[in-house]
């Protein structure tokens, strides 16, 4: 039983691809991630290289999984304790990747840091606690708010870098190249706009459909138009366009700390799934991205 750490995506593809792709809803991060380096490049996410892992267990199999794409903090597959645990101590061992803090769901955020701290003495904190939802049956907003939704174009990409930029600022989120992360979602018609009389009022991303499996994530609504409703009439749309299109499991993520989002994606028909922890090291430059990674 080891892990096995690499800089070479394919060669990730090729040995924890499969694994991924088994339990497509709890390793939804992990895939989108790999989708978007593979279709964008090593450098999407940031200048350094990214770091890739998987454990093999007692049997031969793989069991789980890693990646960390600098600054972001390494996004983790569920992992048993010996595998969380022996991790930690192969990231310390190395000492080329600069570990920042962890992600991933509770249990194993938890057991990884544990181990961190007792082989550094860096202490943990928790900077968000996000909850994972799974589309049930979904429900529109009745009675929907005026407009219409409309898959965003090229037309729209100086307006949602915009909005892109916004969204960065007020949740600290999508670090590097916003334009890049806006052309790389109108590359798949991955964002729907809501309009109103001819004018975009929000809009709602989706990631790749991956293993039958997509995520809705950075919806957004300009500060002087919230609280219409335009946001969750978005958010339904792009919803309901992935299950036409055959999508089985489209998911999102909310922060535990926003009960007005939490409650909006109950009310559409989202049911959790699983909570997951961004945590920190003090030791280290602290690196807190959107939703635990934008993809």
């Amino acid at each position: 039983m080891a892990w096995t750490v690499t800089y070479d995506l394919e060669e990730f593809r090729a040995a924890a691809g499969g694994f991924l792709r088994t339990h497509p809803a709890r390793n939804t991060t992990l895939l989108t991630v790999v989708s978007s380096l593979t279709v964008a490049g090593s450098d999407r996410y940031g200048d350094q290289p990214p770091v890739y892992g998987w454990w093999t267990g007692g049997g031969g199999a793989v069991e789980g999984a890693f990646l960390c794409t600098p600054p972001y903090p390494p996004l983790l597959s569920a992992l048993s304790g010996e595998a969380a645990r022996a991790l930690a101590r192969t990231l310390a061992r190395d000492g080329g990747l600069k570990v920042t803090g962890v992600n991933a769901g509770r249990g194993t955020a938890e057991t990884f840091a544990a181990a961190w701290n007792g082989l550094t003495g860096a202490v943990s904190t928790v900077e968000q606690t996000h909850r994972l939802y799974r589309l049930d049956a979904l429900t529109p907003p009745d009675p929907a708010p005026p407009g219409r939704p409309r898959a965003a174009t090229t037309a729209d990409r100086d307006l949602l870098i915009t909005w892109y930029e916004a969204f960065a600022r007020e949740t600290g989120a999508l670090r590097g190249d916003v334009a890049r992360q806006v052309d790389d979602r109108l590359g798949h018609d991955g964002i729907t706009i809501w309009e109103l009389d001819g004018r975009p009022v929000a809009c709602a991303g989706i990631s790749r459909t991956i293993a039958d499996m997509a995520r809705v994530a950075l919806v957004y609504t300009p500060p002087e138009l919230r609280g219409r409703g335009y946001a969750g009439a978005a958010t339904a749309a792009v919803s309901g366009a992935a299950r036409a299109a055959g999508t089985r499991e489209v998911l999102l993520f909310t922060d535990l700390d926003n009960p007005t989002s939490n409650a909006l994606y109950r009310r559409l028909g989202y049911r959790p799934l699983e909570d997951h922890l961004l945590l920190s090291f003090s030791s280290a430059e602290r690196a807190v991205p959107e939703q635990g990674h934008p993809s």
